[in-house]
């Protein structure tokens, strides 16, 4: 990896940790300012959730062909701007059009810049050092969260919807910092030469190669598992569960999900050094049977109600687990994404797996909520413990089908080096940072 190449990613991460920060000051608070600060009621509130999925969902599918067609770049920047407006909208808007019409743009904005700046950490990257990019840029945008939202809770006041526009007017400026950030990074012209993509070859000639690459296709599948037992639950069944049948406080509540994000700050790089060099397949596997020990944890959870505090552990520790799979799962599924990717599709295949989690994202809080709404608490656990157990299937499945060097990436290293007496290898195309 050259020093140039290692300059732009630096710029890049760090314009995605100062928007992740950004991000942190609105997310947690985005329900209660719509329904109570803006007094626009609940259901309003609903509809701006549902708005910034939606918005996501008609971007991404379109959002890859625009990147390899033009490059990572103008998306990212576009994507950029185009979150900044909503987000700068939501602290004005005083009317249910106005909010709405806000939260699609920044829904839009920040889908379309996740597989952006995917891309880009791809060009500026590695096989061997794209882990470690990947891991880098899970830690930052947890970091930033988790400090932006402390933050934003010192200076948010319910009685006061000035100190609303003053968050998202952060936030805003979060993201147009990062625009900035990415703007300033020079990324070689790829593909080159048999990476073009053919003449007339459109959005479906992508779809149709994409659909046609069996491991990606089950890799897509095992993603939307993994993101509908983790992700998904985290703020609807899995948080109604801790409430209603652990019968743990909000305020405890706030302690679980501090417990997984500082499992994920504190573990991440351990678990690197932990993954590096073992295959992909099998580590996900691993995050399978720590997720259903966690499922299993917060299910034993509500089975002892005289001990509360046992209970109170055992849920906060589920909790941590799934921050300790997290970790795992930074530097093995997106590089993994990578490189299943041919290079005139990176772009194609990176908004392709961000459909997945948003569809997953979708579907997994309307299932908990469902299930939690109508006391089924019991058939919950078991169906996110079976979810477990089927992501450790599917990805010893997947194993199978990936060659040694997609699910082992230091293998390719180990072929590379030079042997003794021969040539040096060329050296890779770099992306610079522009000063």
């Amino acid at each position: 990896m050259t020093t140039a190449m290692g300059a732009a990613l630096r710029r890049i991460q760090l314009g995605n940790a100062l928007s992740a920060f950004g991000n942190g000051f609105t997310i947690p608070y985005l329900f209660v300012y719509v329904s109570q600060v803006r007094n626009l009621g609940a259901s309003t509130a609903g509809v701006v959730l549902a708005t910034l999925a939606v918005a996501a969902l008609l971007v991404l599918p379109l959002t890859g062909r625009v990147i390899d067609r033009r490059g990572p770049l103008p998306v990212a920047i576009a994507g950029t701007v185009s979150a900044a407006v909503g987000s700068l909208g939501l602290g004005f808007a005083d009317s249910k059009v106005l909010v709405v019409a806000a939260a699609a743009a920044l829904g839009a904005g920040f889908a379309v810049i996740q597989p952006a700046l995917a891309t880009m950490i791809v060009w500026c990257s590695t096989p061997t050092t794209r882990s470690r990019a990947f891991a880098m840029q899970f830690f930052l945008n947890n970091l930033g969260l988790g400090i932006g939202g402390l933050l934003g809770g010192q200076l948010v006041d319910p009685s006061n919807a000035s100190s609303f526009v003053r968050l998202f007017a952060i936030e805003s400026a979060m993201f147009l910092v990062l625009g900035v950030a990415v703007a300033t990074v020079r990324l070689p012209k790829a593909p080159r030469l048999g990476d073009v993509v053919p003449a007339g070859e459109g959005a479906k000639g992508g779809w149709r190669s994409l659909l046609g690459d069996r491991a990606m296709v089950q890799l897509c599948v095992l993603g939307f598992v993994m993101f509908f037992a983790c992700y998904g639950q985290f703020e609807s069944g899995l948080a109604a569960f801790a409430v209603e049948v652990t019968r743990i406080s909000p305020a405890t509540l706030g302690i679980a999900l501090a417990a997984n994000t500082a499992a994920i700050v504190l573990t991440q790089f351990a678990v690197l050094r932990l993954v590096d060099g073992r295959r992909r397949s099998r580590v996900v596997a691993l995050v399978g049977l720590i997720w259903t020990v966690a499922w299993i944890a917060a299910g034993v959870s509500g089975l002892v109600p005289g001990a509360h505090g046992v209970a109170t552990a055992l849920l906060i520790s589920t909790y941590a687990l799934f921050g300790i799979g997290e970790s795992m799962l930074a530097p093995t599924v997106a590089p993994l994404v990578a490189d299943l990717a041919p290079a005139r599709l990176v772009g194609q295949y990176n908004s392709a797996f961000a459909l997945v989690k948003q569809l997953a994202m979708a579907v997994g809080p309307a299932v908990g909520g469902l299930m939690a709404g109508g006391g089924m608490y019991g058939a919950y656990i078991v169906l996110l413990i079976v979810c477990a157990l089927g992501i450790t299937a599917l990805a010893l499945r997947l194993g199978r089908r990936l060659t040694p060097e997609q699910d082992n990436p230091r293998l390719l290293a180990r072929r590379s080096e030079p042997v003794a007496g021969s040539a040096a290898a060329p050296a890779p195309v770099a992306c610079s940072a522009s000063h």
